[in-house]
């Protein structure tokens, strides 16, 4: 696969991460529904076999389970690299809260290393902005681990560029973690430009708006979602009055979809790939099938027609929302 260095760091990552949200499973308001941690695992090894070197991960997706799982499936494979989080926490309720302090992010580090089985983390960063004012403690914090040896680099994820400029003036941000997909611009708007200005890496997630782009969902399908699977009732996106314009933005893709040769994924993928401040884009999988079909998506990149007849879509699409 593609590689490509990540920011101000020497890591180098294929353009396509294995993300592990799903691999979490359900039992709290973001979980994604029951998860077999043998199939969890399994989908790991494929992604590495196919030349995904990285995985990206967080103690919150599944409240600490998936990272046990990455913790069990990389067990004495040092040479791939791990990005996890920090920043929110959960109560006995399983209630999520966000915590920048100095003491919880500590909990957090130890824990987190001890769930991954790892002595030290590649990739450290905040997972949300949340509390605002204490991103300067939480920020200055990561530069304590990285000099005691917890963290390789320090990034951020989900932050606006007022929030990144609050950070670089402490120290140098390593890599920024955005939300970005078709649907999904905002980063178009000031960030990847500051990101590339700064040399600030990005590595993007859910370039499939968390599966709508996979093209296998109608509205049925939507409605037979388990329970506690939490695009069912916190994704916007699945929900009217969005949910119409995006399935006939979807119906409106097939055409260039049957030309390319490529799946519906694939094509969702490579857009966020176009841009060439994106260093890599992070896909979840909860089947080793999966991977085959995220992985070709690295591989075959868009044409500028294809690009451009893509935009007039969306333009189509955000004139009916």
């Amino acid at each position: 696969m593609q590689k490509k260095k990540l920011g101000n760091t020497e890591l180098y990552l294929s353009n396509i991460g294995l993300g592990t949200w799903a691999l979490g499973g359900g039992g709290y308001a973001y979980g994604w529904g029951p998860q077999d941690d043998k199939e969890s695992i399994a989908t790991i090894w494929r992604a590495l076999d196919l030349g995904i070197n990285w995985i990206d991960t967080a103690p919150v997706y599944g409240l600490g389970h998936a990272e046990k799982v990455v913790g069990k499936a990389l067990k004495g494979k040092k040479e791939v690299i791990i990005a996890s989080k920090c920043g929110l926490v959960w109560n006995e309720k399983r209630k999520l809260s966000g915590c920048l302090k100095r003491a919880s992010i500590r909990q957090e580090i130890e824990a987190s290393l001890k769930r991954l089985k790892r002595e030290v983390i590649d990739l450290y960063q905040i997972h949300w902005p949340d509390p605002d004012e204490d991103i300067e403690e939480a920020w200055s914090f990561m530069m304590d681990l990285i000099k005691e040896g917890k963290i390789r680099y320090a990034g951020v994820s989900n932050f606006n560029l007022k929030q990144l400029k609050r950070a670089q003036s402490i120290q140098s941000i390593s890599s920024l973690q955005p939300l970005y997909n078709m649907l999904m611009r905002d980063i178009e708007e000031g960030i990847l430009e500051y990101c590339a200005d700064n040399n600030v890496g990005v590595i993007v997630y859910s370039p499939l708006q968390s599966g709508l782009f996979t093209g296998k969902f109608t509205g049925d399908k939507i409605m037979n979602l388990p329970k506690d699977d939490w695009r069912r009732k916190k994704n916007s996106e699945f929900q009217e009055p969005r949910l119409t314009p995006n399935l006939k933005l979807l119906e409106n893709l097939k055409p260039l979809i049957e030309k390319s040769g490529r799946t519906m994924a694939q094509t969702a993928i490579a857009w966020t790939l176009r841009r060439p401040e994106v260093t890599a884009a992070i896909v979840g999988a909860r089947h080793p099938a999966q991977i085959k079909e995220t992985v070709v998506a690295g591989e075959k990149m868009l044409s500028q027609e294809e690009i451009d007849y893509i935009e007039i879509l969306l333009k189509e699409r955000n004139k009916q929302n």
